[in-house]
């Protein structure tokens, strides 16, 4: 069975709504007049205090057969008693319930109740104990109230459908208007769908739920398009700087390979010098998959962040650095972040292994007040480049002819940024670079 749509719900749940409401409002009305008219039923039954009693002249009157006109106009009275003695009438006769027996055996007891003359009629009727052992019965028509009421049930049927119907159509125009910007909004989804087309916009109007996701949507494909045309970059970049390494290994084995196939043996020195190249292309390719790797990683495909102690992940990083013969001069106070300690690490790892290129001499690594800071005594970096050193293979003409893929900085960056802080990197006063990390923190853990 195919499903409704939202539309077709909206419409039947706005109609279903008001129709309700109507129905109830209907119900009440009816309910309310009905009161109202038995209340001056009622009320026309009860004498008011003061009035002379007729009951000597109607006991003298009144005939043991019920006739059609009464001494009243079209009010039914009659006489009962409590001693078994026949009724007698003064119009229409009565039918005479055991609770209006127990009022002519009761003194000072009155009963108002439903109830009907011998022909069927429906009547209200007021009985009064009047004397001892007698009461007297005096009774309203009810035919004209009850069809009062019918017209009236009619009439608040008919206007209860009525509202039906324009609820429905009130119902059907406001879906309409209503999911005119969500029916905007399907179309642009279905159109990315089959076109992958995430330029696509949809116009934000208003400040109100619809609006907001508008937004929200744009935001989601100006996202992904952003993610798109960086994971295209990266690919594109990673495409260019693997081509020089491959093409040169792949002439180093050429040469090793027509050298054996030819019977031309290399000069052991220069075979030696061959193999130690290609080892270094080896490495340098081993390096730069292992970069693309952690650059290529999404934000959330990382370890859950937990608490870090700054000090201790710097230190081992310095240790790192010292065992591939850097000099690291240390000064660190205890700090604790919420990051990933692996990606800190590297990160601080690649800052002193890029100050140890430009500089031969010791690298000074601070960490004070939750800033790190590693400076180098090279002959620094060109105004002029410093805004693309964080850049994912971007390599200053100085750096060029070192070893290296122009990833290290980037991925510092990227690392620095999941654990919510910022790294900059400028020339410092007296000769040198300096990076400058700040990461949110304590200095006592957490």
């Amino acid at each position: 069975m195919r499903k409704w749509s939202l539309r077709t719900r909206l419409t039947l749940l706005v109609s279903a709504v008001v129709a309700l409401v109507i129905a109830v409002s209907a119900a009440g009305c009816w309910f309310i007049v009905r009161q109202q008219l038995m209340w001056q039923v009622e009320s026309s039954l009860k004498p008011p205090p003061g009035k002379p009693s007729d009951v000597p002249w109607l006991l003298k009157n009144c005939k043991p057969e019920p006739r059609e006109e009464s001494h009243y106009g079209d009010v039914p009275v009659q006489a009962i008693f409590a001693d078994g003695t026949p009724p007698c009438y003064d119009g229409p006769g009565m039918k005479i319930s055991e609770e209006d027996r127990v009022v002519a055996r009761t003194p000072g007891s009155s009963l108002m109740h439903d109830g009907s003359t011998l022909d069927g009629t429906p009547v209200k009727i007021f009985t009064e104990n009047v004397a001892p052992g007698v009461a007297i019965m005096e009774g309203r028509s009810l035919a004209h109230t009850n069809s009062t009421l019918r017209k009236l049930a009619l009439v608040l049927g008919a206007v209860a459908a009525g509202g039906v119907l324009l609820a429905a159509t009130a119902g059907l125009l406001v879906s309409r208007t209503a999911l005119r910007p969500v029916g905007r909004l399907t179309k642009a989804v279905e159109h990315i769908a089959q076109t992958e087309d995430l330029d696509t916009s949809i116009p934000v109007k208003g400040d109100d739920e619809i609006a907001r996701l508008s937004a929200s949507f744009n935001a989601m494909t100006a996202a992904l398009a952003g993610s798109r045309d960086r994971q295209h970059q990266l690919v594109a970049d990673a495409g260019h700087e693997l081509r020089t390494p491959l093409t040169t290994l792949r002439t180093n084995i050429d040469l090793l390979l027509r050298s054996e196939q030819t019977g031309r043996r290399l000069d052991p020195g220069a075979k030696e010098r061959l193999l130690v190249n290609v080892k270094a292309q080896f490495a340098e390719l081993t390096t730069l998959v292992g970069d693309l790797l952690q650059l290529a990683r999404g934000d959330n495909d990382h370890e859950p962040h937990v608490e870090v102690a700054l000090h201790d992940v710097v230190k081992a990083a310095a240790d790192r650095a010292r065992l591939r013969g850097a000099e690291v001069a240390a000064a660190l106070d205890p700090w604790y972040v919420t990051g990933n300690p692996a990606s800190l690490e590297r990160a601080v790892l690649n800052l002193i292994d890029n100050a140890r290129k430009f500089s031969p001499g010791e690298i000074e690594v601070v960490l004070r007040d939750g800033v790190l800071t590693v400076r180098d005594h090279g002959p620094g970096i060109p105004e002029d480049e410093l805004p693309h050193v964080f850049e994912r293979f971007w390599r200053s003409p100085s750096a060029r002819p070192l070893p290296g893929s122009g990833l290290g900085l980037a991925i510092v960056a990227q690392a620095v940024s999941e654990a919510g802080g910022t790294v900059t990197l400028d020339n410092a006063g007296g000769g040198g670079v300096i990076a400058t990390v700040d990461l949110p923190g304590t200095s006592r853990p957490g």
